[in-house]
């Protein structure tokens, strides 16, 4: 039903957008043939809109992969630097949240480690919407900040590094098989702001697969049951993505890897002093105003990277005239 609704959208969306332009092109030559210049230039201020609704539904051409279009889990961690990372690591969530609001996704917190100081050191997310897990894959990678550090109180610019990690809500119909004996799961305490059941009672619960080294946990249920029953699925799908990355590194069709968190293998350097610029490395877009994008402002750096490794480097989307 779920795949059935989005090519019925698709359709109707290009049916819409033909006839759009259809009617637009119409106007522009009655306009010029009565001498109407305020038809006209109405006519091709709306075929200019149209244009961005055509370029949008091109990029969503490029969200074709086996799990694109399912929820996403994400993940962020910060590498070492201490407070000066960890603060980073919330601004990255903060970024992401933000984003996934800008479209109207739901974001739901799993697990978070606070920083001893501020900041975290690490959370995972939740984050349901169409095409949740197709825009996000791409984000993967270890992020980059240089700024003048709040923490410093001689005001000497800082480099911090986190790390963000995307994987797949897998659904019914994909099916993951995990031993027991290949596990391990661990139960603690979970920390938070505070309540009545947060630091009293063993909920929290984390599951290792020892022949992979994946660990997941969880802490936003009061149940361990349910907590446990979570990180199972996020286990399953952190299995699955590992099995989607083989399949595409076989195909020579990603860079994506799971790195040390540091010099050498950052996607994307967020500068803030002594100048104004964010810069993806893998694709050269660029954008002047780091405020925006630590807003959630992401889609043109999304676009590009999708674009760059579905074709194979060959850059971002054709513009349209």
């Amino acid at each position: 039903m779920r795949e059935r609704q989005g090519l019925d959208d698709g359709i109707t969306s290009i049916k819409r957008l033909t006839q759009a332009l259809d009617d637009n092109i119409g106007l522009i030559e009655l306009g010029e043939e009565e001498g109407d210049e305020g038809v006209v230039s109405e006519a091709e201020a709306a075929i200019r809109s149209l244009a961005g609704e055509v370029r949008a539904r091109q990029i969503e051409t490029l969200l074709s992969g086996e799990a694109d279009s399912n929820d996403t889990y994400l993940e962020v961690h910060a590498g070492a630097g201490g407070t000066e990372s960890q603060d980073w690591a919330n601004m990255l969530l903060r970024m992401y949240t933000r984003w996934a609001e800008r479209r109207k996704f739901k974001v739901e917190v799993l697990e978070m480690h606070d920083g001893e100081e501020a900041g975290i050191k690490s959370a995972t997310v939740l984050i349901r919407g169409h095409n949740a897990y197709g825009w996000l894959k791409t984000e993967s990678g270890v992020h980059r900040l240089v700024r003048i550090s709040p923490y410093d109180s001689n005001a000497r610019r800082h480099t911090s590094f986190s790390s963000i990690w995307v994987y797949p809500v897998i659904d019914d119909t994909i099916e993951i098989e995990v031993n027991e004996s290949d596990v391990r799961i661990d139960t603690y305490r979970s920390s938070g702001a505070g309540g009545q059941h947060v630091n009293t009672t063993d909920s929290a619960v984390r599951i290792t697969h020892i022949p992979t080294g994946i660990a997941v946990a969880c802490q936003a249920e009061r149940s361990q049951h349910k907590n446990r029953a979570k990180a199972w699925e996020m286990l399953r799908s952190r299995l699955y993505e590992e099995e989607l990355k083989k399949r595409e590194a076989e195909a020579n069709a990603t860079e994506a890897a799971k790195t040390d968190i540091g010099w050498g293998h950052q996607i994307r350097s967020y500068v803030l002093q002594p100048y104004q610029l964010v810069k993806d490395l893998r694709t050269g877009v660029e954008s002047t105003s780091p405020s925006d994008v630590l807003d959630g402002d992401l889609d043109d750096f999304m676009e590009a990277s999708l674009s760059h490794r579905i074709e194979g480097g060959a850059g971002q989307v054709a513009d349209i005239d």
